[in-house]
């Protein structure tokens, strides 16, 4: 381990030549800023190099990483399938810093294929790239983060996925040139020895967890190994690393709601780690942490209260399929005859059946769909959804 200097090393930068590709769109004055060459960063290797944070921070970390264990392990000894849905919220949730949005009835509706909403479509393709993330957890490695980015844009931009970039990309200053942007990644040239030294990274286990995370997240977002979807891709790589640390075991930390929470700061710490100084973006996490919990236990809460009044209106024989339908809702909150018989392994009969009795309770209504093909949702669980969203989204500066 290199224990020279204890100062993280800020980005260095190179000047390469800018190839105009000869068809830009644009104003005269932005074309022509958009000629001569750019300077692109040059990332620090990172795999040997020694972490020292001040004991205040690794307190907070410490403190932070107490309340995640305690959190996946309170709820993750529930009943209720709080995985499936903290899972959807941490992808929603992720979704959202990247301005992806949508309802929760929406992304529902996207799960079972009945969204016509764009971004709804986008969030259900990123729960895909968070459960390839937990299920690559064991063996975190460079093919392992190409396989999240391909379970994320592998139907919407299937020819980006499989490998690294191999173009410039930038972040800000709009799309002729990198010449005004905010932050210009390393060429594509770099990218896959950076990657491979960031894995070996994540590999070490002599650095607290979440410390850890943080400054893997913020290294991975500075080389920007793919032409899209690198946000979303790298905070699925912080879930695969909380799951591979056996911090979490059993459910979802929805970090991305907590860094939600707090944009700003969240942008702020990644701009102060390509300048050498890692304690922001670690804090970042630890505040995003706490914000997660919090927000987590309303809508554990909410949704026990739920059930419960469910449980209180509609009385069943113990063997009676409603009760599964009833747990059903609470991962998949509209529904239809045909998804309900596929989910519980019952015939449309008898799913339609279970429906109309929760209809007739007040727990289900209909939704829309012709004759075919109606759909049903749980009200109360959709608004405690949005409601997490919303909380999500509030800005914690000032409170």
């Amino acid at each position: 381990m290199n224990t020279e200097s204890r100062e993280w090393p800020a980005v260095a930068y190179e000047t390469l030549p800018w190839h105009r590709s000869g068809d830009d769109i644009g104003s005269r004055r932005s074309i022509k800023a958009s000629i001569g060459p750019y300077d692109a960063a040059i990332p620090p290797k990172i795999a040997t190099l020694d972490v020292t944070v001040p004991s205040g921070i690794l307190a907070e970390a410490d403190d932070a990483t107490n309340e995640i264990a305690r959190f996946d392990a309170a709820v993750g000894s529930l009943t209720a399938p709080f995985s499936s849905i903290l899972l959807r919220t941490e992808s929603a949730s992720s979704s959202q810093v990247e301005n992806i949005t949508s309802s929760a009835k929406q992304l529902a509706l996207a799960e079972i294929r009945r969204s016509t909403s764009g971004n709804a479509r986008l969030v259900v393709a990123n729960v895909r790239a968070m459960k390839a993330a937990i299920e690559l957890a064991d063996r975190l490695d460079a093919e392992s983060v190409i396989d999240m980015h391909r379970a994320l844009l592998e139907e919407s931009d299937p020819g980006i996925t499989g490998h690294w970039r191999d173009v410039q990309v930038w972040i800000g200053g709009g799309g002729l040139s990198p010449h005004a942007a905010a932050f210009v990644p390393p060429a594509p040239a770099r990218v896959p020895e950076l990657m491979d030294d960031l894995m070996e990274f994540t590999q070490r286990a002599d650095i607290p967890l979440l410390a850890q995370i943080a400054i893997a997240h913020a290294q991975f977002e500075t080389v920007h190994p793919f032409p899209d979807g690198n946000g979303r891709t790298g905070r699925a790589l912080v879930q695969g690393m909380l799951r591979g640390g056996r911090l979490t075991r059993s459910v979802i930390v929805p970090v991305s709601a907590g860094l939600l929470h707090d944009l700003p700061r969240y942008i702020e710490a990644l701009t102060a780690y390509r300048r050498g100084a890692i304690e922001p973006i670690i804090e970042a996490f630890v505040e995003a942490s706490f914000a997660a919990i919090r927000n987590g236990w309303v809508l554990v809460d909410a949704l026990q209260a739920t059930r419960d009044r469910w449980d209180s209106v509609l009385v069943a024989r113990s063997d009676s399929s409603v009760h599964a339908l009833k747990t059903m809702l609470l991962r998949q909150p509209v529904v239809s005859a045909t998804t309900v018989a596929e989910g519980l392994g019952v015939s449309e009969v008898t799913a339609q059946t279970g429906i109309d009795r929760l209809v007739d309770s007040g727990i289900l209504r209909q939704a829309g769909g012709g004759q075919r093909y109606r759909l049903y949702e749980a009200r109360e669980v959709l608004e405690a959804l949005d409601a997490f969203a919303a909380r999500a989204r509030r800005s914690g500066r000032g409170a």
